[in-house]
């Protein structure tokens, strides 16, 4: 009998290439829910909000809200109780926000299946990190997060097609089956083919005291509430430009139909700068790096911004190529600021980690729909708005970094010598 039980115990580690599949699949998950909304938002417009169309918008902001929530709580957690049933636990939820979406007969029960959704795609995404972590480290580490990164970000590029194709055929409704598939999918292979990974001698309880210290010592360092204000502003005016987009190619340029093949083709485009990153960032240093992405940023943002307000896009035929070009560049040069800046802030916090990663995830995720859910309900059938809001974040990046290096400087500038 032992050497039965022997023969269908499964290993504490999966293959390395089964574990890197798996985990690219939970992260493009999340990426999936918010892109292939995007070609279903006029129908939803149409049979839920009929009156007010910006309002479908909303679909992508109350799931920003709830994986900004998740990911607050989810790292915590899953450090008393393990990763496997937290990331099971948020499996379960955002299968239930889904059922709950595909049901909705208004747009505020959509609305709160959308937040239930993010609120559950926050656990697999955060714990992730940590499982990932839990296991290996080192080259290896970097190499598994590197692989489920990418196809994070070449997610987006499938997901408008597949959301069109789920639409065409199934209804708006069909979109949220899907979602509700991808999870029992995920969850039944972490079920059978992953073991926990973080041993009950390991765990430490939530506590009090744990909490509040972890959120004093990142809001109480200067350079990290400057790092926070910068990823605020850029998924800001990224996100800005993601609730917009179906709506500027649909009413604007005319090209609902095409839509999912030519945003495919700006996050399939923009997958290089992860590249383009990944091979300088070792010459140059993360500081160069972010502020060369924040003043391309700024710099496209000027030009896309004043040959619209100026009509010269229309009067040279060249109105769609501005905006799409000004979208490939802003998506490709955030491979230069998030990642880096991310990296920067977890530098001086490597003893609280998970809980430090937590806590700005959270900040930044909900602090960006401040920024994101104005711009996109100020739509008015130009693209004006969102380029505005390019403008002024990739600007507002730049000042901070500014202090930011100043505080650098003085903080590492090497004594004065004695009079």
């Amino acid at each position: 009998m032992p050497s039965q039980l022997k023969v269908f115990s499964m290993p504490r580690r999966l293959p390395q290439l089964e574990f890197t599949i798996l985990l690219a699949l939970t992260f493009a998950m999340v990426a999936f829910s918010i892109d292939a909304m995007l070609p279903g938002l006029p129908l939803i417009a149409a049979d839920l909000s009929p009156d007010d169309p910006n309002k479908a918008q909303f679909v992508l902001t109350s799931f920003m809200l709830g994986l900004g929530l998740g990911t607050l709580v989810s790292g915590p957690i899953s450090d008393q109780f393990g990763r496997k049933p937290i990331i099971l636990m948020g499996l379960g939820i955002y299968a239930i926000g889904a059922l709950i979406s595909a049901a909705a007969q208004s747009l505020e029960m959509l609305l709160l299946g959308r937040a239930l959704q993010g609120l559950g795609a926050a656990f697999p995404r955060t714990v992730g990190v940590a499982l990932i972590r839990d296991l290996y480290e080192g080259r290896n580490m970097a190499k598994i997060t590197s692989f489920v990164m990418t196809i994070f970000m070449l997610a987006p590029a499938a997901a408008p097609t597949i959301g069109a194709i789920l639409i065409k055929g199934m209804g708006w409704r069909g979109v949220f089956v899907s979602f509700i598939v991808l999870a029992s999918v995920v969850t039944l292979w972490l079920t059978l083919r992953q073991q926990e990974t973080l041993p009950k001698e390991n765990r430490r309880k939530i506590t009090y005291p744990l909490m509040k210290q972890g959120v004093v010592e990142v809001l109480g360092t200067y350079n990290i509430r400057i790092y926070i204000a910068m990823l605020i502003l850029g998924f800001g005016q990224m996100f800005a430009v993601l609730s917009s987009i179906q709506q500027i190619y649909d009413e604007i340029f005319n090209m609902a139909d095409t839509f999912p093949l030519w945003f495919g083709s700006v996050a399939a485009l923009a997958a290089v700068g992860a590249l383009i990153n990944g091979k300088f960032v070792e010459r140059v240093g993360m500081h160069f790096m972010i502020r060369l992405g924040f003043g391309l940023s700024l710099g496209g943002s000027v030009i896309a911004l004043l040959l619209v307000l100026s009509g010269l896009d229309e009067a040279l035929g060249i109105k769609f190529a501005v905006f799409y070009i000004w979208t490939v560049a802003l998506f490709l040069i955030n491979s230069f600021t998030f990642g880096n800046i991310n990296a920067l802030a977890l530098q001086p916090l490597g003893h609280i980690a998970g809980l430090a990663n937590s806590l700005m995830g959270a900040f930044f995720t909900t602090g960006m729909l401040f920024i994101a859910a104005p711009v996109g309900q100020m739509f008015n059938g130009t693209t004006i708005p969102v380029m505005t809001a390019g403008v002024i974040c990739s600007g507002l990046a730049l000042i901070l970094f500014y202090f930011e290096d100043s505080a650098t400087a003085t903080h590492n500038a090497p004594p004065k010598p004695a009079e």
